[in-house]
C-alpha cells in the first residue's frame, strides 16, 4: 500500500480500557460485544495477527479492514482483505480503511487503526459509461 496516509493509532486507548477491564472498572460483556456480521467477517475477510487475545487469551486475535467512502458505491461498509485493498486502491481516488481486531472465541473488538487509501487525484475509473461502440 504504497498511498496510506492520514494514519491514526488507536492502541492507547486500547491499552487504556484493557486497563479498565482488567482492574473491574468496566466489565468484560461490555467490551466482548462483537456483533454476528463482524464475527463472520472475522472468519472469512480476516487477516490472522500474531498477537493473543488480551481478554480471553485463548485464541489468536484477526485483523478485519472495512472499507467507506463516497466513491466507492455498493462496496463502502465491506470488510476487505489486504489484497483487495492493494488492488482498490488503484482504482478510487480516495477511500478509508478502518482495521478492527476480533477474537472469535470471547468476541473482544477494538479499532485499531485508521487511514486513507488512493491515488489522490483522479479516479482510476471514469465517471461515464461507455458506449457499445466503444
Amino acid at each position: 500500500m504504497l498511498t496510506q496516509r492520514q494514519v491514526v493509532d488507536y492502541a492507547l486507548q486500547r491499552r487504556a480500557l484493557l486497563v479498565d477491564v482488567h482492574s473491574g472498572r468496566v466489565g468484560v460483556a461490555e467490551v466482548c460485544d462483537a456483533n454476528p456480521y463482524l464475527l463472520r467477517a472475522a472468519r472469512f475477510h480476516g487477516e490472522p495477527s500474531a498477537e493473543t487475545c488480551p481478554v480471553c487469551r485463548k485464541e489468536r486475535l484477526v485483523h478485519v479492514s472495512w472499507i467507506f467512502g463516497e466513491e466507492l458505491g455498493h462496496a463502502a461498509g465491506s470488510a476487505r482483505k489486504a489484497e483487495e485493498l492493494d488492488r482498490l486502491e488503484t482504482l478510487f481516488a480516495e477511500f478509508s480503511v478502518y482495521t478492527v481486531e476480533v477474537c472469535r472465541t470471547c468476541s473482544w473488538n477494538h479499532l485499531v487503526l485508521s487511514y486513507v487509501l488512493g491515488t489522490g487525484g483522479r479516479s482510476g475509473r471514469s465517471g461515464r459509461r461507455r458506449t457499445a461502440a466503444e
